[in-house]
């Protein structure tokens, strides 16, 4: 299957969800609840369940894994460095920050199911459960400055990162589940994709696209392109191939992740640049996500 026809049905859940938001009528409080309720049960389970039926070899995973570690680091060095180039208030850097390389765990774990099955999805959640902290790390300490937040509640309660690590664990111990338990997070791991992308498009706001410009365009050029393009030379440096490889640049080119604006907004910061950013990132992402993941398969 092409990647143009594995991307397509994602990104039409998206606008769907937009258009949903836009047109339904429905109250922003069941966007809320609809938004913890894939957070805390449909995508943990998702994860639990791949990671469980999953063989991990760390030996073999190791390269990606480290490659997932220095493309991160490359993109949070970046996020600082638009602290120098543009003279705009101490909040909007804070929120802008992110940008640079924060991802979109729900478009994500989409694709690499779409790509690879129960394998992609494995593959990611290996990299997310070392690139969540990492990720929300640096970005509540950069906020720090503008609101209160416990960094290490957080992300000890990040439940994406708990179902991460059990399903881990599960797998190194050789557990398997019994069939209820089984065919119980199945069913909700089916659920979890197509609900995540819908509130994904949901959650797109555009009213602030002439807000702080310098900030928001070099965030969004980093995070589909430059990223990606570190991403690539790291990967081919570590010699990843197949899997490994496509899953590593899936990883870097994501859109900006939802979770960004809530905690700017939760810490003070500046939600209308963040918002602009997320917004521009998952559209954009339409054309440059099909084009990294074409190249990366060759």
């Amino acid at each position: 299957m092409s990647i143009a026809l594995i991307i397509l049905p994602i990104f039409v859940l998206i606008l769907l969800g937009w258009g949903i938001r836009h047109r339904a009528g429905l109250q922003d409080c069941f966007w809320r609840d609809l938004e913890r309720l894939i957070y805390f049960v449909f995508f943990p389970a998702l994860l639990f369940h791949s990671l469980s039926h999953a063989r991990i070899d760390f030996g073999t995973a190791l390269p990606m894994l480290l490659t997932g570690i220095l493309f991160t680091l490359a993109g949070m060095g970046l996020g600082w460095l638009s602290k120098y180039l543009f003279d705009d208030p101490p909040k909007v850097f804070a929120s802008a920050f992110q940008c640079s390389f924060r991802f979109n765990s729900y478009v994500m774990l989409a694709v690499a199911g779409a790509m690879h099955g129960k394998e992609g999805i494995a593959a990611v959640g290996l990299l997310m459960g070392f690139l969540v902290p990492m990720a929300n790390i640096a970005s509540v300490a950069v906020l720090a400055r503008h609101g209160q937040g416990n960094w290490l509640k957080e992300i000890l309660g990040n439940p994406l990162i708990m179902a991460t690590a059990g399903g881990v664990a599960f797998s190194l111990a050789g557990f398997e589940l019994i069939d209820l338990a089984d065919n119980i997070l199945e069913l909700l791991a089916r659920a979890s994709l197509p609900l995540g992308l819908i509130a994904v498009g949901a959650g797109l706001r555009f009213d602030a696209l002439n807000h702080a410009r310098g900030h928001l365009w070099y965030g969004v050029t980093v995070k589909l392109i430059v990223l990606p393009a570190i991403a690539w030379g790291i990967a081919s440096a570590f010699g990843l191939t197949g899997l490994w490889f496509e899953m590593a640049i899936l990883f870097a080119a994501q859109p900006v992740s939802t979770v960004a604006y809530v905690l700017a907004t939760r810490m003070q910061g500046d939600g209308k640049i963040i918002a602009a950013q997320i917004a521009l990132t998952t559209l954009l992402s339409m054309l440059t996500l099909p084009l990294w993941l074409a190249l990366a398969r060759g």
